[in-house]
Parts: structure tokens; C-alpha cells; sequence
């Protein structure tokens, strides 16, 4: 097993992003249509939060089961900035696969930006790490 992997090698390179502005609703219709559960979200490309489909989710419910009624309220009554985490923690493109797999076992998120002097670079998920491990055997 390689066991100084850089998380460069697994990561998602120049991943999706929801920007300071953007309505919930696209945030929600882009992570549906690109198939993620987590979406940085960035002020130009410097990192400001994550949001996830649980957030995402937790609102919706908030208001009404139906997305496309819950889409118009949340529209107009919240931000991507009320939705998303803002304390995040990262990796850079250096850190280990090792270290990112420490990280994850000791919290409950399974998304990780990976940034670089505070720039965006990329993002990995559990379901990277599980995939790398499994190329190993």
C-alpha cells in the first residue's frame, strides 16, 4: 500500500462550486443533475463554507415537502450563506490520503475542500477514500 499518497491523486480537481448570491434552488437542481452531496461555496475562488444535501434537505422540510413549492420560499427567504456550514476544515493538495481518512473517521461530514494558500483546488469525499482503498487490494 502506498502509504504517502498526496490527496492530489484522488481528489476532484476544479469541483463544482455555489457562489455568494446563488439561489438555493440551483444550488439544489446543480448537485441533483451532477449526481454530489456536497458543494463548496466560494466568494470568487477563496473558500467561504460547504453546503450539503442534509442542509439542503433540513430547510426544505422546513417549508413543504414539494421541492418546486420549497424552491420559491426558500428563494426568497434564505440564503446559500444561512444554509451552509462556514466552519469547514480542509486539506491541501500535499495532505496524505492517510490524513484525510484520519480526519473523516474522527467527524460525521464526508466531504473535505481541499485548498491551497486559502484557493479552492479541489474536493474528496469518503467515497474517494474507499475507492483508493480498494485499488489497493
Amino acid at each position: 500500500m502506498r502509504r504517502n499518497e498526496p490527496i492530489s491523486k484522488i481528489m476532484t480537481a476544479n469541483p463544482a462550486t455555489a457562489h455568494h448570491g446563488t439561489a438555493l434552488s440551483e444550488v439544489r437542481n446543480q448537485m441533483t443533475e451532477l449526481q454530489c452531496h456536497h458543494m463548496p461555496v466560494v466568494s470568487g475562488n477563496k473558500l467561504k463554507g460547504m453546503i450539503s444535501s442534509t442542509d439542503l434537505l433540513r430547510v426544505t422540510y422546513e417549508y413543504d415537502k414539494d421541492p418546486t413549492q420549497s424552491d420559491a420560499v426558500l428563494d426568497h427567504t434564505r440564503s446559500v450563506e444561512d444554509v451552509m456550514q462556514p466552519a469547514v476544515v480542509t486539506v491541501n493538495s500535499k495532505s496524505t490520503v492517510r490524513a484525510a481518512a484520519e480526519i473523516f473517521s474522527k467527524n460525521s461530514f464526508h466531504a473535505l475542500p481541499v485548498c491551497d494558500d486559502g484557493t479552492l483546488v479541489g474536493i474528496v469525499t469518503t467515497t474517494d477514500i474507499i475507492n483508493y482503498m480498494l485499488e489497493q487490494y
